[in-house]
């Protein structure tokens, strides 16, 4: 199995950040890497427990990952598993927590494992995906970053340097 970690700082709360990553509503708004989001019935939005299904674009061969919430601190830490079985992966979770460094600075913190299928070919699999994977995640945190700024500049999003929130 693999394991990677990527950070990111943002000039936004950690709360903030919190929200937006887990809004399902707005989440293809900055999400560079999805075609689809979306919290599974019955439920509206994440929680622990509560499943999602994200579909990737055409550069990942439109995978279905289906996951469940296995922690959700609002603000802190939220953390999911894979729940069904896409092509690529035998095993899958992510782990996204949150530190505020000031009042209206945070670090997002991306930590994910994975294991490849079949699991035989994973000697030669899990490089190439982990570079993949690392890469992708990078661009989806700077995409975070910059929808954050440019949210918070078209008063979108309430900005702590306003004293809002």
């Amino acid at each position: 199995m693999r394991k990677q970690t990527f950070q990111i700082e943002i000039d936004a709360p950690s709360w903030l950040v919190f929200d937006i990553i887990h809004d399902y509503q707005r989440r293809l708004d900055w999400d560079s890497l999805l075609s689809k989001a979306q919290v599974l019935e019955p439920n509206t939005q994440a929680a622990v427990g509560v499943c999602t299904r994200c579909v990737g674009k055409w550069s990942s061969g439109w995978m279905v990952m289906d996951t469940r919430y296995v922690s959700f601190d609002r603000g802190r830490v939220a953390a999911v598993t894979l729940i069904n079985r896409p092509w690529l992966f035998e095993s899958f979770h992510a782990t996204i927590r949150h530190e505020t460094i000031t009042e209206n600075r945070s670090r997002v913190i991306y930590i994910y494992s994975f294991a490849c299928r079949p699991k035989w070919l994973g000697w030669l699999s899990e490089p190439i995906v982990n570079c993949l994977l690392l890469r992708e995640t990078r661009k989806r945190l700077h995409a975070l970053r910059d929808y954050i700024d440019r949210s918070a500049q078209q008063n979108l999003v309430p900005s702590p340097l306003r004293g809002e929130g």
